[in-house]
């Protein structure tokens, strides 16, 4: 029974959050994209960098920015473009691959989205340079899958507000996707909420005033 209450309080503490970010910040309207495909450029080249540098880097694609542009540039063609995004040599071979992945598709969005999630997230785990928090970017964002995005904002909030979420990224995975409404909107709202608050005020150096959380979270308390 306790643990029963237990786990109805955290869900409630968990859609409590939602709702303050929610108020504050309203509705994101993540990933800021033109194309399923630039998702997925996005989710590769964010890795180990800040938002404003994967700006830069698409920004060098122009008009021209396509899988089958992707996969036809030469590797050394691609690591200029993306330059801006840091790692690129590395980066390139990542969307060569990852673009490898969506032409096993026909680059067509709702083949992928008649694929089964599980199926689809194991494929992207296995291609070079794919980690969860990217597979899951790509999954949410691009093909509007209901999986929840981990990252070092979702981390940070879990441990001060704090939430009994585990550790590890399944752990945390797991701990949002059973206590939130398995909707990919709500997930990516919520994603992109942590996200912006994150960014205005639980950084790391908190700034906890002016916070929608402030005299919730346990830091302030």
């Amino acid at each position: 029974m306790l643990a029963g209450v237990d786990a109805f309080l955290m869900k409630n503490n968990l859609l409590s959050i939602y709702d303050a970010l929610l108020a504050r910040y309203g509705d994101l309207q993540w990933w800021p994209a033109e194309t399923p495909y630039e998702v997925i450029v996005g989710a590769v080249l964010t890795q180990n960098t800040a938002w404003g540098n994967v700006e830069k880097a698409i920004a060098n694609f122009g008009e021209s920015l396509s899988p089958e542009m992707v996969a036809n540039a030469e590797l050394a063609e691609l690591a200029e473009i993306i330059r801006p995004s840091g790692f690129f040599n590395q980066k390139a071979g990542y969307l060569k691959s990852v673009t490898a992945w969506f032409a096993g598709y026909g680059y067509d969005v709702s083949t992928v989205q008649r694929e089964p999630l599980d199926k689809l997230r194991v494929e992207l785990l296995l291609t070079k340079g794919v980690g969860q928090e990217t597979a899951d970017s790509i999954l949410l964002y691009a093909f509007g899958f209901p999986t929840f995005v981990v990252d070092a904002y979702t981390v940070r909030l879990c441990g001060r507000y704090p939430l009994d979420a585990g550790k590890g990224y399944a752990s945390v995975k797991a701990f949002f996707e059973g206590s939130i409404p398995q909707c990919a909107d709500v997930y990516n709202s919520f994603h992109a909420l942590i996200v912006i608050n994150g960014k205005e005020h639980c950084r790391k150096k908190p700034l906890c005033d002016g916070c929608p959380l402030h005299g919730k979270c346990g830091r302030v308390l």
